[in-house]
């Protein structure tokens, strides 16, 4: 039995690299084909294309709970705006327009 479940992790961590190797690879090959031709950028070797593969995931993606992640975000929204009273409504979008870009905003400027 424990044999077994080794074998399959061990097939399943090998699939996973292949994968993901091939993924690579196929950054590669898209990024040699028309990034040159159309921007005239340079070549990228496969250790590039990873490069840019894992910074576009910290940069885009970040690393919040994988598959787990909720993508109904919308929905839960509205949801929690159709439970609230009228008073509440307005109270939100009143914090909504007093809000600016960092935070609430001031009534008068300092001199």
């Amino acid at each position: 039995m424990k044999g077994n479940r080794v074998a399959r992790i061990l097939k399943f961590a090998i699939f996973g690299v292949l994968f993901f190797a091939l993924f690579t690879f196929l950054v590669m090959s898209l990024w040699n084909w028309l990034m040159p031709a159309l921007f005239g950028w340079r070549v990228i070797t496969f250790w590039q294309a990873l490069g840019i593969l894992v910074l576009s995931k910290i940069l885009f993606g970040g690393f919040r709970g994988g598959p787990h992640r909720d993508w109904n975000w919308r929905r839960r929204m509205f949801e929690r705006w159709e439970k609230m009273t009228p008073e509440q409504r307005e109270k939100l979008r009143e914090r909504m327009r007093s809000c600016g870009s960092f935070g609430p905003a001031e009534a008068e400027p300092k001199a």
